[in-house]
Order: C-alpha cells, then structure tokens, then sequence
C-alpha cells in the first residue's frame, strides 16, 4: 500500500435519542445559529421541531436557510453566505442529508472570505478558513456527515463539482437512525446505491497488499446487501435503519482507503448527466456504474473484478474464465440493484442520445482525463454514456 496519513476529527454522536446532545455541542461555538435545510421534510416528520426545542436550552438566535435542492446550487449556497455575513453567524448547523451538509460546507466556506465561493469550488482559488457547523443526518447516503467533501452545483453554467477544505470538516455529527424513518422507499434506494458506489470507487484502485482495506470494503458491501432488501420491506425497523446510517457514514469517511486512491470515474461521469438534467445522484451512479464496469475491464485488472465478484456477489469460479467471472459479477451487481428498484437506463430519466456529447464535454472540464484505476477520456465518456442509454 501506499504511505498515507489518516486524519478525521469529526465528534460522532450515534444512536437513538442522541439529539438531545445538540444544545451542548453547539454552546461550544456560539448562538447566534443558522439552520440550513431542504424542502421542508424535517417539518413534516417532526425533527425541525425537536432541533428548534433544543436550542432553545441553549437561548440561541436562529435563523433559517430553507430549499437547499437536490444538487445544491451556488445561488442557493450564495444566499446562506450572505444571510451568515449579515447576521453575524457564528454556527451553522445543517439539518437533513447530503446535499444539505454540501451545501453547508460552501456556506461556512464563503462566509470567511470575500472570494467568490464558485471560485473555490472550481478550485481557482484556496482557502482554508470556514464558520463552525455541525448536522443532524436525516438520510443514509452521501457520508458527508464525517467528511470534508461537498459537490456544488452551477446550474447557470451547467457544471457539478466536488471540492473540500481541511476546514469543511463537521465539528460533529448527530446521528439517530429514527430520523430516517419517514424518508420515502425510492430515496432510501439512491441512498442504498450511493453508499455501495462510495465503496466501489474505493475497490478499484492501483495499490498494492490492501488486505485490510478489501476486506473492510467487502464486508460493508456484503452487509448492504443483506440489509437492503430487508429494509425496503420495513422502512421504520430502527436495526435495519442502524445498519445502513453506519455503512453510510464508513463507507466516506476516510477509514476504507487508507493507504491508496479509489477510483472515481463513475461519480465524475454522473455529475455530468446531474449537471445537465438534474436527475438524482444515486439513481445516476445506478445506471453508470455497471457500464463504467464493463468498459474498463481488460486483461490488466481482471483480478480485481474477479475478487469482488466471488467474495461480495457468491460468484462460482469454477470452470468459468477469470473474465467470465468478472463478467457475472458485474451482472450480480445489475441484478441487485434492479431488483431493488434502482434505474437502469438513461432513458428511465427520459434522457436520450441528443446530450450525450454534451454530457462528456462536461467530464473533462477540470482536466483531459479522468479516474485513478484506468484513465478515461472524453471519448470514453461518450461511450459509457451511449452503453447507458
């Protein structure tokens, strides 16, 4: 493996009830407060009450930024960083999933600088300065709970990127797996597939003897697996729940690829669809995934694909080729995700050839080429893209 340096310094708050940690953990930053939040789920399922009844313990002075999309957009992220500015914010704290916690990252980022925050996400300009915040997850999916990470849209430009500071760390995260409850079957799908793709992207990397990090990448693999189905049947199970919140937040927060580089392809290739038609990420990686799969599997990396496919998917090896093994769990992969309700095809969001070069101009915006285990060009992303139609 790799020489690598480990470092997360997120506060973990984990399980039932931990909620009422919340008026402690922000005294520590102040109380002038800005609550950031989505389309107003956590007022209909009740967490946007419980949230506002505890810092009230504290007298904190709240002011809210409410409708932060989907694929959070820089004009929205704009608004927060002016509301922080006028209002002298001294915390922030970011109630619901991913696209939440991202866009929070770019507010607490923008609030301390004068630079423009597109800058920055672009990576035109650094910083390394950033307001408090903290989250309540509502979601299992994008580990941006215990992570630096944040992707921003532009939907002026039509372009989605990820980004992150060592200052856009959480100083810490409340997770209570009863807050998932009430989110709907399909989101719980994208959130199913979006934690097993950010164990994918880690798989397939160049690094030599990562025993340790195969093993703990499969073994979350394999528990999802398990647990999916289960979950899908019985959305309020609070151990299922559990289960999937946890994989969720491992499975981004640095442990897994300790000493080597995922890939990340695939997450390159479907913000590029995201950025042009706004479809949801998880159901983008569904589709993509599998295709990016097939199209860089060749004789230099047949092991890696065959190892995943008899330890995660129960593949048979024998009296089948190492390809054809690699092949059927590429397939077990499709089959798994299908029959938990997860897209296909680009068509299954109405999007057809007409974007396809469209789409893969927007692959290599940042550079040439692209993803760590094989290098892709913008030839290859048309390619996957036409496999996804």
């Amino acid at each position: 493996m790799d020489n690598f340096t480990f470092y997360n310094p997120v506060k973990l708050i984990f399980g039932k009830g931990q909620l009422e940690a919340l008026p402690n953990e922000v005294a520590a930053y102040g109380k002038k407060v800005l609550l950031v939040y989505g389309g107003g789920s956590i007022k209909r399922n009740g967490v946007y009450e419980e949230v506002v009844n505890q810092l009230s313990k504290i007298n904190a002075e709240v002011v809210e930024l409410s409708g932060v999309e989907p694929n959070p957009r820089v004009s929205t992220v704009r608004k927060g960083i002016e509301i922080c500015k006028n209002e002298d914010v001294e915390f922030v704290l970011a109630v619901g999933g991913g696209s939440t916690i991202d866009a929070t990252k770019a507010i607490v980022t923008g609030a301390k600088t004068d630079i423009d925050i597109w800058d920055i996400v672009t990576k035109k300009e650094q910083v390394n300065d950033a307001l408090p915040f903290g989250t309540v997850l509502t979601i299992a999916a994008t580990g941006s709970e215990m992570n630096a990470g944040s992707v921003i849209t532009n939907w002026e430009t039509h372009e989605k990127h990820g980004w992150g500071t060592p200052s856009t760390f959480p100083k810490f995260s409340i997770l209570d797996p009863s807050n998932t409850f009430s989110v709907p079957r399909d989101q719980t799908v994208y959130g199913i597939v979006d934690i097993m793709s950010h164990v994918l992207e880690h798989y397939f990397h160049q690094a030599g003897n990562t025993l340790v990090q195969d093993r703990f990448c499969e073994s979350i693999l394999r528990t999802v697996i398990e647990t999916a189905p289960k979950l899908l049947d019985d959305l309020e199970n609070y151990e299922y729940r559990e289960t999937m919140m946890l994989s969720g937040t491992l499975a981004l927060n640095g442990m897994l690829n300790m000493g080597y580089r995922g890939d990340w392809a695939t997450h390159n290739l479907e913000h590029a669809v995201s950025a042009v038609h706004d479809i949801p990420h998880g159901g983008g990686l569904a589709i993509i995934f599998p295709n990016w799969m097939k199209h860089v599997l060749d004789d230099t990396n047949t092991d890696r694909f065959k190892q995943l496919a008899v330890r995660v998917f129960n593949v048979e090896a024998e009296g089948l080729s190492d390809r054809d093994v690699a092949l059927e769990g590429i397939n077990k992969l499709r089959e798994f995700w299908n029959d938990i309700g997860a897209p296909a095809t680009l068509a299954d969001y109405d999007i057809d050839q007409n974007t396809v070069e469209e789409m893969a101009d927007k692959t290599v915006i940042a550079r040439p080429e692209f993803g760590n285990f094989k290098k892709l060009s913008r030839q290859d992303s048309v390619e996957i893209f036409k496999a996804s139609l």
